[in-house]
């Protein structure tokens, strides 16, 4: 293996990069992107809902292609937080049970109008030639229509359901009702538009991109709506013109949070993607951004590009004093649900730690552990709070397996959760969902949140930790949990709980 060896001069200058996606593209996020299987899926277009965790990597994946759009001259409409609160429309919005009112389908209408008039807004704005193919009618809709700056694009989502809602819980005789209804559903107030904007669209390519749903989710019955409805008019308008496209992403336990999503399924599954990640692809991520920063500071890019990412891993991380070549990166990717963010936050603060202690490349294995124990605690209570709407409470259930070994026989395992569902331990907050489970299901779901991992019965490692190793659910997509006899707390977390692990 080449070797490669870098100043301690880098040490000022190295950037992991921002965990922040929104933060990262103005530091070069672009410049050290991978382009993943994942990305080129969405970027084609044959996937247009992009699902996966805190800190997945979604907004990254949405902030390069944004950005590449713009670069090859096309228009690209965000939508960011400010652009939807959950808790305005809940305190707006009457409740289903208020009367015959489908939210989901209203929604659904809300937000195709939006969608199209932001399209049309953008295709309108001042530079545009819309004068051949019938572009003028749609300049004199938004003229007239939608001429104030001052009105936000959830204030015309409100506005339109607000329509909606006065004609189903309104006065109005049925008859009026159901024409006025079916007139709102259909949006003939700009169905005539469509075949126009078509036509535009033949010349102009326009991509919105809805973001960080997430943002003050509160799991009420229109922020499910909401995001149910804007995952139906998405696959209306997709269908609009090739050179239409809208991009959604959502994390993956809201996703299985909203019901109408869940029970069609089989409509989206097609467009859906599911970002993963390997141990490869991070050791690349990372590696990449080791090469980004030296060749900022001066250094030889053939160089570096000549260094494989384990190399270059290497020349800032030393490895483990007698172990093996990757033992350092092994360590720290060991203690990340292989989400980017994870990886990226830990070698911030190990470079961080070693600034002050060790200032020199590379930086000795002993930094890792002193950014240990910090890493832990802030991830411990990152996941807890990522399930606050499933789980409220999580973190007091996490604070249970504190000071315990870390690794557990099934029977003792189900004992320990059997106390806690029956309440023998004491948790505050848990009230509304642990109650109600029982043992192996406390099991299923501290696994799927990522601080159990398991050792299947005769199965192999998939990333190649062989026979008897103990896997995640970040590393497997299906496993047999009722025959799993030994399960482990994953090391991401053991350090803040104090877990024994001789």
């Amino acid at each position: 293996m080449t070797r490669l060896v870098l100043s301690s001069k880098i040490l000022d200058g190295l950037d992991f990069g921002a965990p922040s996606a929104e933060r990262d593209i103005g530091r070069g996020l672009d410049k050290c992107f991978v382009e993943s299987a994942t990305y080129n899926r969405v970027h084609s277009g044959a996937k247009t809902v992009l699902l996966g965790n805190r800190g997945s990597g979604k907004s990254a994946i949405f902030q390069v292609l944004a950005k590449r759009e713009r670069t090859a001259g096309n228009r690209v409409i965000e939508l960011s937080p400010e652009d939807y609160s959950y808790e305005l429309l809940s305190s707006t919005m009457a409740a289903e049970n208020a009367g015959s009112w489908a939210k989901h389908g209203a929604y659904a209408a809300a937000w195709k109008y939006l969608l199209y008039v932001m399209v049309m807004k953008e295709v309108a704005r001042k530079g545009m030639r819309l004068a051949k193919g019938g572009g003028a009618e749609i300049s004199a809709y938004i003229r007239n229509n939608h001429a104030n700056v001052q009105m936000g694009r959830l204030s015309v989502l409100v506005s339109y359901l607000k329509r909606l809602e006065n004609i189903k819980l309104g006065p109005i005789e049925a008859g009026a009702k159901t024409r006025e209804l079916d007139r709102l559903y259909k949006l003939e107030e700009i169905h005539s538009l469509l075949p126009a904007l078509r036509k535009v669209l033949d010349r102009q390519r326009v991509t919105i991109v809805v973001d960080e749903l997430d943002r003050g989710w509160d799991s009420s019955e229109d922020a499910k709506a909401f995001v149910a409805g804007l995952f139906q008019a998405c696959v209306s308008v997709n269908a609009l013109h090739g050179n239409l496209s809208v991009y959604v992403s959502l994390r993956r336990e809201l996703y299985d949070d909203i019901p109408a999503l869940y029970e069609d399924a089989q409509k989206y599954r097609d467009l859906l993607e599911t970002i993963r990640w390997s141990e490869g692809s991070l050791l690349e991520l990372i590696a990449k951004r080791i090469r980004y920063s030296a060749r900022e500071m001066g250094y030889d890019a053939q160089v570096l590009d000549r260094a494989d990412d384990l190399t270059c891993w290497n020349a800032v991380f030393a490895p483990v004093p007698g172990g093996p070549v990757d033992g350092s990166f092994r360590y720290v990717v060991d203690r990340t649900l292989y989400r980017p963010r994870e990886i990226i936050e830990f070698c911030t603060t190990v470079l961080e730690e070693a600034r002050d202690r060790a200032p020199a490349l590379p930086l000795p294995f002993e930094a890792v552990r002193w950014a240990e124990r910090g890493y832990s605690e802030e991830r411990t209570k990152d996941i807890a709070a990522e399930y606050r709407f499933q789980y409220p409470g999580l973190l007091g259930v996490f604070e249970v397996f504190r000071g315990r070994d870390h690794t557990f026989d099934r029977e003792d395992l189900q004992l320990l959760c059997l106390e806690l569902v029956l309440g023998e331990i004491p948790t505050n907050g848990t009230s509304s969902w642990l109650p109600v489970r029982d043992p192996d299901g406390l099991i299923e779901i501290l696994w799927q949140t990522g601080f159990l991992t398991a050792r299947p019965i005769g199965e192999a490692d998939p990333v190649g930790g062989g026979p008897g190793a103990f896997i995640g659910m970040h590393q497997v997509q299906h496993l047999n949990l009722a025959a799993v006899q030994r399960f482990q707390v994953h090391p991401m977390f053991r350090a803040y709980l104090g877990m024994r692990t001789e």
